[in-house]
């Protein structure tokens, strides 16, 4: 990527809640000499963030502000074309998020964001891959909570099981905090638009390539008592397969036969059932505009929990991995999923690509494709943890 762009980073949406908890991240690791920004559609407010940045680091108080917004396409060509790398917390994406990819992609400048949308991150490979592919962009979707920990994870587990035969890993999330008010929104969104996203998924399916000589999968599993956590396992249909799947897809580490599950691990039977029925009156409740426009106003979007409340936020993400006669049982955790952890995701992804040396991808890509070991390395410098619980003869 040409080194005489003005930026090597600009963070887009920094005056959300998220946004402005991923650029207080910055401010303090950012590495010295690194020529970032902030971008949003306020002035204003983006002069307000920059003053909270520069109580932390008084170097800050010099940092450019770029006034761009996804209703105007030059100002966000303009800031495409001055950086290296932009990463964007505005959200949902599938109202917001393509005008700044449509930008990014034909700049050649790496795109990331937080999205958990499947519709968006479809939608996007089947309109700006292959251009992302001519420029040399990357375009990193799921660079938050969703689905870092389960793609990093799992490509931590299949690393050490022998890649000559066939290999399965099951995946089981716990946490404890509350989901930020994006999460929220986008979740509800895409309850709502259950149509379109089968609808994208197939159109997507139509142009994707499929690894050669290998068979990768993502299969849903089945509500049952787990062995393996001592807890109930239910499916969990988010993103993440989705992701784990791709970069299965990419890469021949994980064997020439690939099979992902993913799960909730829920300690009580009542809870998976008082879940079920929540879920059920939930998606009724979303296709309905009026009900669905009050479910929207319950969180609004730059609203969260205090420090002292996400101090109390974890999460444990269990993976248990087999093949080739080996059973390896590892374990990613953390502190506050939805916006603490979050925000370290995501700036330390973005850092990643700004400053790592790095394989040679491009177009729409995964955390792993995109920066594997990279970003491995950088998150467990940060304090996120990796480990090995169990390795042992299956």
């Amino acid at each position: 990527m040409a080194d005489d762009r003005a930026y090597d980073l600009v963070l887009f949406g920094a005056t959300g809640f998220t946004g402005g908890l991923t650029a207080e991240y910055l401010a303090r690791h950012a590495p010295a000499g690194l020529r970032w920004a902030l971008a949003g559609r306020n002035p204003a407010k983006l002069a307000a963030v920059r003053d909270r940045l520069a109580a932390i680091d008084p170097t800050c108080a010099d940092l450019p502000l770029l006034t761009a917004d996804v209703t105007d396409p030059a100002s966000l060509r303009a800031v495409a074309e001055a950086a290296r790398v932009v990463a964007s917390t505005v959200g949902p994406y599938v109202h917001h998020g393509e005008p700044l990819v449509a930008a990014c992609a034909a700049a050649g400048t790496d795109y990331l964001d937080i999205t958990g949308e499947p519709e968006f991150v479809d939608a996007m490979y089947v309109r700006h891959h292959a251009e992302a592919v001519r420029t040399g962009a990357r375009l990193v979707h799921t660079c938050g909570f969703d689905s870092i920990p389960h793609d990093l994870g799992v490509w931590f587990t299949v690393k050490q099981l022998p890649a000559d035969g066939p290999i399965s890993v099951d995946g089981y999330v716990r946490a404890g905090g509350k989901f930020s008010a994006g999460t929220y929104h986008s979740a509800l969104t895409a309850f709502s638009r259950m149509k379109e996203t089968s609808r994208v998924a197939k159109e997507r399916r139509a142009v994707e390539p499929r690894p050669e000589g290998r068979r990768v999968r993502a299969v849903p599993g089945k509500v049952g008592r787990s062995a393996d956590v001592g807890r109930w396992a239910v499916p969990l249909p988010t993103i993440d397969p989705q992701v784990v799947r791709r970069s299965a897809a990419a890469r021949p580490e994980y064997g020439p036969d690939f099979r992902y599950r993913h799960f909730a691990a829920v300690k009580r039977l009542p809870t998976v059932i008082a879940a079920g029925v929540g879920m059920g009156g939930l998606l009724g409740l979303v296709k309905v505009p009026p009900a669905r426009r009050w479910l929207l106003g319950r969180l609004a979007s730059g609203q969260g929990p205090s420090a002292e409340q996400r101090a109390k936020s974890w999460f444990k993400v269990r993976f248990v991995g087999t093949g080739g006669g080996r059973r390896v049982v590892t374990e990613v955790a953390g502190g506050d999923p939805g916006y603490d952890e979050t925000a370290k995701m995501l700036a330390e992804s973005a850092l990643c690509l700004a400053c790592d040396d790095l394989p040679a991808t491009s177009g729409q890509v995964t955390p792993v494709t995109a920066m594997g070991d990279a970003l491995l390395h950088r998150l467990t410098n940060a304090g996120l943890t990796f480990r090995t619980l169990e390795a042992r003869p299956a």
